[in-house]
Formats: C-alpha cells, sequence, structure tokens
C-alpha cells in the first residue's frame, strides 16, 4: 500500500470514530417540555451550547471590568519602552532657545559690534526674544556664521536621513528691510 491510501484509510477511520462516540452524546438531549407557567428565560440545560455560551460571556464581563486579569511585572521591564532607553528620544526638550528647532526661530535683526562679536536677535517660538552669537545652539543645530552686512544668520542644522551624503544641512536666515518690502508691494 503507498503512503496516500494509508494515509486515507486513517482519516476515514478516525472520523467514523468520531460519529460513533459523539452520536449517544447527541441523543441524550431531550427537548424542553413546555409548562404552562408564565413565559421566563430557561436556565440553560446542563451540558447544552447555551451553558458554555453563558460561561464566555461571563468571562469576557469579568475581562472586560478586570476581575479576572492581573499582572505582576515584578522585576521586568515594560514591553512598550524602548530596551535602548531614551537613546533619540526628542519629545523632551529644553526649555527656552535650547528647546527650540532652527525652523521655529524667526530672524528679526543682526547687529554689528565693532569688538567683532556680532550677534542676532531672534523670535523664538514662544514669542520672546533672544541674542544669538556664532557658536550657540539649539535644540537641532547651531549658529555658524553671522553676517551684519547681508543681514543674515547661517545655521548647521543636523540632519539624521541616510539618504543625505552630509549629516548636517546649513540654513540660511535673511532679514528683509523695509525699501525691498515696500518696494516689492507696488
Amino acid at each position: 500500500m503507498n503512503r496516500r491510501r494509508w494515509m486515507f484509510l486513517v482519516t476515514i477511520l478516525a472520523l467514523s470514530l468520531i460519529v460513533t462516540l459523539s452520536a449517544p452524546a447527541f441523543q441524550a438531549q431531550q427537548p424542553p417540555q413546555p409548562t404552562a407557567q408564565p413565559e421566563q428565560p430557561a436556565a440553560p440545560a446542563p451540558g447544552s451550547g447555551e451553558e458554555a455560551v453563558e460561561q464566555i460571556l461571563r468571562q469576557q464581563e469579568a475581562l472586560i471590568t478586570g476581575q479576572g486579569f492581573t499582572y505582576n511585572p515584578e522585576g521586568r521591564r515594560d514591553p512598550f519602552r524602548s530596551p535602548f532607553g531614551d537613546i533619540g528620544d526628542k519629545t523632551k526638550r529644553p526649555q527656552g532657545l535650547a528647546g527650540m528647532l532652527v525652523a521655529e526661530i524667526d530672524l528679526s535683526g543682526v547687529v554689528h559690534d565693532p569688538g567683532g562679536g556680532d550677534m542676532a536677535m531672534v523670535m523664538g517660538s514662544d514669542n520672546k526674544g533672544y541674542f544669538l552669537r556664532v557658536g550657540d545652539e539649539v535644540y537641532d543645530g547651531t549658529v555658524i556664521a553671522i553676517d551684519p552686512e547681508h543681514g543674515t544668520v547661517t545655521f548647521r542644522q543636523q540632519v539624521d536621513d541616510p539618504r543625505m551624503i552630509k549629516p548636517y544641512r546649513d540654513i540660511i536666515k535673511r532679514v528683509v528691510p523695509l525699501e525691498d518690502e515696500e518696494s516689492g508691494d507696488e
């Protein structure tokens, strides 16, 4: 006998055994007898499918209300936290200018100091004014140049894009003089 026929015969024998053993259980169940009492919800008959459904519903209700489930995290880490700690967690920013992105800063003006310490006046996302010098850091970048003649400030923004060759991008913010704004409206 080949293997396929052997498996077919075993399957047929197993199915016939299951049918034979379950037949007396189906015959033992009697339908409920009608009574002359007022209609009340009938209690599920022992061994019936209704009893199993009621038990499942009770278990679901206990689970939803929190009665049937407990969790003891004793000595285990939280499965919803990164196992690497807070590396790269940028949701918690420091207060003030150190917690602002380059895109959140608006350049208000540039001040030339004859002593060589040029400063940029910026408006932060918190609507407060701040002064920046070359080398000052914001959340995602650093001031690398201030040019009072052209009214520009250059930021070197850190970029976490693996497609880029350089891990940074230089962003230039400009102060637009009032004369250029008025001539642009005409």
